[in-house]
Order: C-alpha cells, then sequence, then structure tokens
C-alpha cells in the first residue's frame, strides 16, 4: 500500500529497477578559497568554459529571431490543428499571483524561436508562416545557503567565513541538453523526408499517406526509445492512485496506469534523471470512491488532487521548478478537465492526456493530448479486431447509440429508420450483434455523446469501418500531429448531417479501398495488447505524444 509522503517497495512503479531516490539538484558545495573574489572569478570561468553550458547556449540562441521576455499569461486554450510550437505562447501562473505552491516568487520567460521546415509532427507550420515558439521555463530561486561554522584559525582569533558557491543543476542541465539534440534530429529528419532512405527497423517501418511525416515520426520514436526517461510518483493509495479500470468504456484509463508502472525501459526510480514525471491518478476511481451520486459536487474530487499536488511539491522540487510544465496526468472520465482545475498549474501548464479532447473547453492540443477512448469488454483483444473487404460491406454507413449530447438527437431525427443505406438507430433489435453490424458497413459514424469523445472511433479502426467524425472541429482527434487523419477517415460537420448519404457516396470504390487499407495500417496505433505493451501501440503512442509535448518545454536551471 502506498501512503501519502511515505513510498512503499512494494507498491514501486517500476519494481524491475533499483530504488535510486535521488534529488534532482545536485546540491550545494562549498568552495574554500583565500578571498570571496578569487572565488567568484574561478566559479565564472568554470560556467563559461563547461561544453555542456555552450552546446545548450547555442541551442537558445539558434533562432533568427532574439528571445523576449513575457510576464505570466493565461495559456490560449483554442483550437487549431494541434501545431506543437507554432499556438501556445506562454505558460500561465495558475491564478497564484505569480508564485509557487511554497511561496517563491516565480520568474519566467518565454523564448520564441523562428525556424524553418516543414509542417510535420506539429514541430512547426510552414504552410501559414508561423513562428515557432518555443516555451522556456526558469524555476524559482533557491533559498541562499546557510553561512558555515567559522572556523578559528590556530594562529589568532581571527574568524573566517569561506563563500558559498552554489552548483548548477548538472543534471537537468544534461537533460535538456538531451532533449535539444533529439528536437535537432528530428528537425533535419523534417527537412531532409525525401533525400533519405526509411530508417531500418526491425518491428515496424512508418510509410505511406497515414502519417503527416512518415521518416520524421520514425526518427522521432527512434529519438523517443533512446531518450525519454518518466519518473511515477509512488505517493497516494489504490484504488483512486495506481489503478484505473481495465475492462470499460474508460479502459484506456486504468490500462495506462498499469501498463506505465509495469514499464522498465522508459521508467526511471531516480526522478533527477526524469524527463516528465507521471501524476498516477485516476478520475474514474474518484468517481466510483469519492464522489457522492447525484449530488452534482465534484468538489471532493478537486480536493483530493489539490492536496495531492501540494503533497508532491512540497517533498520534491521538481514541480515547483517547472510549475508543472514537465508533469503530465491522464484521464478518460469526461470529467477529467474540469478536475484538473483543482490546481491552475496542473490546468493551465501540464500536459493533460484527456479523452475529453474538446478545445472549447480549454483542451490546448499544443500542450495536451487527446486519448483514445477503447471500450474493452474483456482481455482478449484479437477477437474485437478485423473485419471484411469493402466488397462484403453491403451497409453504406451505421451508427447505433443513445440519444444524448448535442450530435446525436440530429442524427436520430434525421436518418433513424429513413434509409437502408444510412442505419442509424438508438437501440438495435434483440438478437443483432453490434459488432456485425459495424462489420457489414463501409461506413461507422462516430458523434460524440455527453462529450466530444466516442470509443466507436477505436472500434470502426479495429473492425476495418472507416470512421466518420462527424462534429463542428472542436474535437482534437487522437495521434493528430502525427498521423493524416484526411487519409484514412471522413469529418462531416454538425450541419451537413441531412446530406450525410450524399458525401459518403461520392466516395469511389477504388477511394474507399484505400481509405480501409490505410485504416488496416494505422490500427497498430490502436491497439491494446493483453500482455506487454508493444513498440508502436496504443500505449507507446501516448507516450510518443507526450514525448512531442515536453520537447516544447525547457526547463532552465537556476545558476
Amino acid at each position: 500500500m502506498r501512503a501519502t509522503g511515505a513510498t512503499s517497495a512494494s507498491a514501486a512503479p517500476c519494481s524491475t529497477m533499483p530504488c535510486l531516490h535521488g534529488q534532482g539538484h545536485a546540491g550545494r558545495a562549498a568552495a574554500y578559497a583565500v578571498a570571496a573574489c578569487l572565488a567568484l572569478v574561478t566559479f565564472l570561468m568554470v560556467v563559461s568554459l563547461d561544453p555542456g553550458t555552450q552546446a545548450a547556449s547555442w541551442f537558445l540562441s539558434s533562432s533568427s529571431s532574439s528571445p523576449s521576455s513575457s510576464s505570466l499569461q493565461p495559456s490560449g486554450g483554442g483550437g487549431g490543428g494541434g501545431h506543437l510550437l507554432a499556438t501556445s505562447s506562454s505558460y500561465s501562473d495558475g491564478g497564484d499571483g505569480g508564485r509557487n505552491s511554497t511561496g517563491k516568487e516565480v520568474n519566467e520567460e518565454v523564448l520564441f524561436q523562428q525556424q524553418g521546415g516543414d509542417d510535420l509532427l506539429s514541430l512547426i507550420n510552414s504552410s501559414s508562416g508561423h513562428g515557432t515558439p518555443d516555451l522556456s521555463v526558469t524555476p524559482p530561486p533557491a533559498a541562499p545557503a546557510p553561512a558555515p561554522e567559522p572556523a578559528k584559525e590556530s594562529s589568532n582569533d581571527a574568524t573566517h567565513v569561506m563563500p558559498q558557491v552554489r552548483r548548477r543543476d548538472v543534471k537537468l542541465e544534461r537533460l535538456e541538453l538531451g532533449l535539444a539534440k533529439a528536437r535537432s534530429a528530428i528537425m533535419e529528419a523534417i527537412r531532409n523526408k525525401d533525400n533519405r532512405p526509411p530508417l531500418i527497423d526491425k518491428d515496424y517501418v512508418p510509410v505511406g499517406p497515414v502519417y503527416r511525416n512518415a521518416y520524421a515520426f520514425h526518427r522521432s520514436y527512434r529519438e523517443m526509445e533512446n531518450l525519454f526517461k518518466i519518473y511515477v510518483y509512488e505517493e497516494g493509495e489504490p484504488p483512486v492512485f495506481h489503478d484505473g479500470p481495465c475492462r470499460s468504456i474508460y479502459s484506456t484509463e486504468g490500462r495506462f496506469i498499469y501498463s506505465m508502472e509495469m514499464e522498465s525501459r522508459m521508467c526511471t526510480r531516480d526522478p533527477g534523471l526524469a524527463h516528465v514525471f507521471f501524476l498516477p491518478f485516476s478520475v474514474v476511481k474518484m468517481v466510483k470512491m469519492i464522489y457522492e451520486p447525484s449530488s452534482h459536487d465534484m468538489g471532493p474530487l478537486r480536493r483530493t488532487i489539490s492536496d495531492y499536488v501540494g503533497v508532491l511539491s512540497t517533498k520534491y522540487p521538481y514541480w515547483n521548478r517547472s510549475l508543472g510544465a514537465d508533469h503530465f496526468m491522464l484521464s478518460c472520465h469526461d470529467w477529467g478537465p474540469y478536475v484538473s482545475s483543482a490546481n491552475g498549474h496542473l490546468f493551465a501548464n501540464s500536459i493533460r492526456v484527456l479523452c475529453n479532447a474538446n478545445t472549447s473547453e480549454g483542451f490546448n492540443p499544443s500542450k495536451d493530448v487527446s486519448l483514445p477512448e477503447i471500450n474493452l469488454r474483456s482481455d482478449v483483444v484479437d477477437k474485437q479486431v478485423g473485419g471484411p473487404s469493402a466488397s462484403h460491406r453491403p451497409i453504406l454507413a451505421f451508427f447505433a447509440g443513445g440519444n444524448h449530447g448535442p450530435v446525436r438527437p440530429l442524427l436520430l431525427e434525421h436518418w433513424k429508420g429513413k434509409d437502408p443505406d444510412v442505419q442509424v438507430s438508438e437501440y438495435l433489435p434483440r438478437g443483432v450483434s453490434y459488432t456485425d453490424m459495424m462489420r457489414r458497413s463501409r461506413f461507422c459514424l462516430c458523434p460524440g455523446g455527453y462529450e466530444v469523445a466516442s470509443p466507436r472511433l477505436a472500434e470502426a479502426i479495429y473492425l476495418e469501418c472507416v470512421p466518420v467524425v462527424v462534429d463542428d472541429g472542436d474535437y482534437a482527434l487522437p495521434f493528430g500531429d502525427v498521423l493524416n487523419w484526411a487519409a484514412f477517415s471522413v469529418r462531416v460537420r454538425v450541419a451537413d448531417i441531412p446530406r450525410l448519404k450524399e458525401i459518403l457516396a461520392a466516395v469511389s470504390p477504388r477511394q474507399y479501398i484505400r481509405m480501409q487499407r490505410r485504416v488496416r495500417t494505422v490500427r497498430r496505433h490502436f491497439l491494446v495488447h493483453g500482455g506487454a505493451p508493444r513498440r508502436y501501440d496504443v500505449f507507446h503512442m501516448i507516450l510518443h505524444s507526450v514525448w512531442l509535448r515536453r520537447l516544447n518545454v525547457r526547463v532552465i536551471a537556476q545558476g
């Protein structure tokens, strides 16, 4: 059992790895010198000659535009296509008046850089001519080191107090330098995608139009595998923490938490070596264990998260040094976005991995991650995968589901029982299989319900039915920074619901066959495996999305 404020060996997030709970900061070392000025000069010389510092400075100043500072402002929560380095401008102070949870003053710089390249991986958007904002977080200044005890010399009664010289956070500088090199490699891959042969990979080589840039994605994925390290906080007791549902409409939440805590390759027990920090709480379990049914009071859930972040920010230095920008949470429950607002930094700065990825409700694609909603009914996933070719799918379009939310009533009003080619119903007759109906349909309609996400998106991909997203663009599609959704799906605006048959019938048989083949190709990125996660599956794609957003953030060590 994990207890708040204490760690337990039996509850280790990565049980196969030794426990090395080190501090992220290298600490302070006393530099003894004859005079204070000599110590200061020596320290400055060491800083100026350090190759790591020079490399980091080169990366910081490589842009064509000079950095500009900005005061803390609320992060943009607008929509858009999720261009990571093209939409966000600054971090929010979370409504804390420029102070972190310890009450120390916070100083931030936002560095705007212009970089060239092709539009892919959401790193840049050259087609629109926008620059590439690069976000840097300067941690709050540390408290001065305590003065040492005076040392008396035997020759006289004089007392000498030696000056204190604080070491730089070497671990953090190395982390940021490694990220800078990875980012440079990815940008190079984006620029030279047409001049390089595919990378060699024993398992899978991404190719084809299902990707916005297959070569750059592959390079980014490989960089992630080689470098990315994640620390899972151990605080908190199951089931609210370190637990989650594994067989339900919210199964993505529980499966990820389980896989994250069993993952050994990208997990580290030393938080000083981590690029990101995972907050392993389950909103689904909170609703089950803490929420009073029909009370409409989310106060207990919000207080739980607020207290949890408070414990972490007091016990560890990592939350405060970045204002939560290198931390991430994950929730598939509809209330995930609202509960995350319990802490202003968590909502505005942290990476929120959410099924309810609604840009009109504060989801920010430049820093947040759209989580696929996958309804697993059993651990045998293979039985939920596969479907016939186009010639064995007599139904043009299909939907069955509850009549709730803003979109479904319109869909049912226009098409329920109206046309055998567009089979829309609220409930299926007894004995009719929902899965079989999807397998017999060429297009599967995926409107959101109470919220924008729908498990039908993943179900359609599993069953090789071309998904049709019915919305007005507020839903940030999963893995949209890598996947080219237009190549294997159809997106229809709510106003065009009456024209659904016309729109879908206009897709030629040849074009449909191509789209269905691409659905089959992209399916590997949505698969949940019964055992350990496999490369390029949904677990690793979620981590890759977090990796991309961490590349957007530079945490500057306080010198």
